[in-house]
């Protein structure tokens, strides 16, 4: 497997234009736009930092996994994102290592990205996501 770089940090929010204003006020981000995903009821920003970006999650369900996430944990980091050349091999390596995957084949994220999501409980509670663009 080989990872390219940090894609993206992903940050929950209660609502993305509530919370855009310190990104792009304070620390003079420039925002990208909005996209939402209604397959993973979520609507993301992206604000880039050099080479790598910030996401702003917010939910669009009171069911969504962004929803149940800052209901149990509150706003913040949600989960890290590296870029990897090839997001299948990858994914079938990390599982030959006994690493426990929330998703086995990659689905769609924004921008079109191929994603897939490393369990938690395989890397000391941080959410991993793995995305080939």
């Amino acid at each position: 497997m080989k990872i390219l770089k940090i894609d993206h940090l992903g940050i929950a929010v209660s609502s993305i234009d509530d919370k855009k204003n310190f990104w792009t006020d304070a620390l003079g981000l420039a925002l990208e736009g909005t996209e939402t995903i209604e397959e993973q009821k979520v609507t993301t920003a992206f604000l880039p930092v050099g080479e790598s970006e910030v996401e702003l999650l917010e939910s669009t369900a009171v069911d969504g996994p962004i929803a149940k996430y800052i209901e149990k944990k509150g706003e913040g980091i949600q989960h890290v994102a590296f870029r990897v050349e090839n997001i299948e091999q990858a994914l079938a390596e990390l599982k030959e290592k006994g690493i426990q995957l929330i998703d086995e084949k990659p689905r769609i994220g924004a921008g079109g990205a191929k994603i897939a999501f490393l369990h938690p409980k395989a890397t000391s509670g941080v959410l991993v996501e793995l995305c080939e663009k």
